[in-house]
């Protein structure tokens, strides 16, 4: 049997958001998919997804979130908060003449796929998850558990806390500190697991010390990389890293969603060597309870935290196949 034809045109829109506007790529007709990324990326991070869920019969639209890329980007950190994100992916959804739209995100983009389903059941009437496992609002107030972490070292999360600070490390070698950093968290360059952990720092250090130098990974090319230092260099990373200034925000923002499950179809692709994956097990094995509607789990082995790019195609398969299983 003859696979159908992948679709190569591409069409980029600025739609209106209380962000300003949002910047949306988009290939293909049909059932309207929504692919929203993570840190540090942008709508890029899905250009091996969009072709795919277009030629598999799906309106497939990847975001720069509010912050990256060609969306605007607001100014304080206030405005990077979780539920204005969810209306922005809302303000899409409309903006394309659409009611509703099944949401897919990696990373953060994960958490606000999770989130934007959560909020806007109306809207968003399945979700997916890659690499970071939903886990319900609750517990004591995200800023106390992270700097409770590492001991004498620092997490990354409370080091992207203070405004400047953060950027003061990455911003004079955006591309430097970004290959790093995709090199840190991805399965054929990371560190060994008996070496120093790249999510923290040392007092006085920075987290690029504990980055991987010499190769990229095998799924980021030279020209990869280029496309999203490119990005970071003109816009600058606080957008980016205003997304970690919300938590206390988010928290106090969902107090009313405090335990809620998830009731929509999902589905979730982790990384078997993504940290992500494996602080948060008991996230995973609570989805009996927090996701009723799951439809399947996939742990990938010898897999990273770039998941959809570091495997491809085995997302893409995956990712077609749980779209095939949604109700109309």
């Amino acid at each position: 049997m003859s696979q159908p034809a992948p679709v190569t045109e591409t069409t980029h829109r600025l739609v209106l958001s209380s962000a300003g506007r949002i910047h949306s790529v988009e290939q293909g007709s049909g059932p309207l998919v929504l692919l929203v990324h993570g840190f540090p990326e942008s709508w890029y991070s899905w250009r091996h997804q969009l072709p795919v869920l277009a030629a598999a019969g799906y309106r497939a639209v990847a975001v720069d979130v509010r912050g990256y890329g060609r969306s605007s980007k607001p100014e304080g950190a206030a405005a990077y908060r979780m539920l204005e994100l969810v209306e922005d992916n809302v303000a899409v959804v409309h903006a394309l003449g659409e009611q509703t739209a099944v949401i897919v995100g990696h990373d953060w983009g994960a958490t606000i796929a999770a989130n934007s389903a959560l909020v806007r059941p109306d809207v968003f009437r399945a979700v997916g998850l890659l690499s970071v496992p939903y886990a319900p609002r609750g517990g004591p107030r995200p800023s106390e558990v992270f700097a409770k972490m590492g001991g004498e070292e620092e997490f990354y999360v409370s080091r992207f806390q203070e405004p400047g600070r953060a950027e003061a490390e990455i911003e004079p070698d955006v591309r430097g500190w970004l290959a790093g950093f995709y090199a840190a968290l991805s399965a054929d360059t990371m560190p060994p697991a008996d070496g120093p952990d790249p999510h923290f720092a040392s007092r006085g250090g920075t987290l690029r010390d504990r980055f991987p130098t010499g190769r990229l990974p095998a799924w980021l090319s030279e020209d990869d990389l280029d496309v999203y230092a490119a990005e970071f260099e003109r816009t600058g990373m606080s957008g980016a890293l205003n997304r970690y200034r919300n938590m206390d925000r988010d928290w106090e923002d969902l107090a009313d969603f405090d335990g809620s499950p998830i009731t929509q179809p999902s589905l979730f692709i982790g990384g078997a060597q993504d940290a992500s994956t494996t602080w948060m097990a008991d996230a995973i094995n609570a989805y009996p309870a927090t996701l009723p509607g799951l439809v399947a789990s996939h742990i990938l082995d010898g897999c990273g935290h770039w998941i959809q790019q570091e495997r491809r195609e085995e997302v893409n398969e995956i990712l077609t196949g749980w779209l095939a299983s949604l109700p109309a």
